[in-house]
């Protein structure tokens, strides 16, 4: 995920916010919490005493596609409840809310495109989810996030394990896409550019 933290911060000193306010190095991404002490974010922009921008970047690779994606899908929806509860807190003193962003990468291989079952034996589940892989399930996680307000914007890309490594990967829904979750952050982080 070291490629996709590079473009964001070249897109981000596009928008004019000096590379001083963008942290990426391990010992700069922690943040205050509500439920626990800290939370370590992948990619932070904090300027004059503001957290302007918090971003989380995950992938998964096979085998194990469904305790993964039960632990991916917890500690995503974990982390937006923490810092948004922190937030009304006052945890960052300042009033106007941080953007919060939410990158996936997962392996494309027919266990991930392949339909999973799933049980039923009180309730039904979601139609959505009835036969759905886990391609699937990671896009309608992604865009429930952003329209539950959770996150300002997700992107999902998948890419196989081969063509990956030569940065080849695929958007399988336009309003996951790349490119929309950057015009969501640089619209965003514009509105701090003097």
């Amino acid at each position: 995920m070291d490629g996709f933290v590079e473009l964001l911060c070249e897109l981000i000193e596009d928008t004019g916010i000096g590379n001083e306010h963008v942290f990426t190095k391990k010992r700069y991404l922690e943040l205050p919490g509500f439920f626990r002490p800290t939370k370590e974010w992948d990619l932070l922009v904090v300027a004059d005493k503001r957290l302007l921008a918090a971003i989380e970047l995950k992938s998964q690779v096979g085998p194990s596609f469904g305790n993964n994606f039960n632990n991916r899908t917890e500690e995503a929806m974990g982390s937006a409840l923490d810092l948004w509860t922190a937030f009304r807190e006052k945890a960052f003193s300042y009033a106007i809310r941080p953007w919060l962003g939410y990158v996936f990468l997962l392996e494309d291989c027919p266990q991930s495109r392949r339909p999973v079952k799933v049980r039923e034996p009180h309730f039904a589940v979601f139609p959505e989810f009835q036969e759905a892989s886990y391609a699937k399930r990671y896009e309608l996680f992604c865009r429930k996030l952003v329209i539950e307000g959770h996150y300002h914007a997700a992107s999902l890309l998948t890419s196989d394990k081969e063509r990956g490594l030569l940065g080849a990967y695929q958007e399988p829904a336009d309003d996951l896409g790349f490119g929309h979750f950057a015009r969501s952050l640089r619209a965003h982080l514009g509105i701090y550019v003097k």
